[in-house]
């Protein structure tokens, strides 16, 4: 396997059964909710009967359990399982935001936009996904054109800074551990290669220019 194929392992999103009309048609049949979980926060099962505010559910396990309507939280269509942008999700909730991070995250897919936030789960080893070659598929890209990234976030605060003459900020936040450093100096590190290569390129014109006027 190629370093570019190993690379985009870790950024793309590839196809699988979740996708697929057969899983969409099962996720309907069985109306397929979450219910809270005291081990993984929030678990799937679906419905088997409604009695006024209290719902019969079975869980994958086939176990059935009463709960209430209040605890119940709607889960998305497969066909959104692992989405770049969780804006997109068709029922915004906690246990959905979470699940899809889950899933991304188990798939080494540790970048994912939330409408204008880009959210960074860390993956406590070195992926190859910050070499030159990434740096050059970012360059110059919208955002909707390339995996999520800290690159995209970057240079499209670049651009818009060359283009509207205006200050931007990327603000880094999270938790002791979270990976705010290490992202800092990926932010660092872009803007040095993309700076650098806007710079020469100003160099160079303005000499090229004056040697045609001779």
């Amino acid at each position: 396997m190629s370093q570019q194929a190993i690379s985009h392992k870790f950024l793309f999103l590839e196809n699988d059964f979740r996708n697929s009309g057969v899983a969409q048609a099962d996720w309907a049949a069985k109306k397929m909710v979450w219910i809270p979980s005291e081990r993984e926060g929030f678990e799937p099962a679906s419905i088997k009967e409604e009695k006024g505010e209290q719902v019969l559910v079975e869980r994958s396990n086939g176990q059935k359990v009463t709960v209430s309507k209040d605890d119940i939280q709607k889960m998305n269509p497969p066909k959104f399982s692992k989405v770049e942008d969780m804006a997109a999700l068709t029922f915004l909730n906690e246990a959905s935001v979470l699940q899809n991070l889950r899933e991304r995250y188990f798939s080494s897919l540790i970048y994912t936009y939330s409408g204008l936030f880009c959210v960074v789960v860390n993956p406590y080893k070195m992926l190859p996904i910050y070499s030159e070659k990434i740096i050059e598929m970012y360059k110059g890209k919208k955002r909707h054109e390339v995996p999520p990234h800290i690159y995209s976030i970057t240079d499209n605060a670049y651009r818009n800074m060359l283009q509207d003459r205006e200050d931007q900020s990327i603000l880094c936040t999270g938790e002791s551990g979270a990976g705010k450093t290490e992202n800092t100096k990926k932010v660092i590190q872009y803007l040095a290669v993309v700076a650098s290569s806007h710079k020469g390129k100003k160099d160079v014109n303005p000499v090229s220019r004056k040697r045609n006027t001779f």
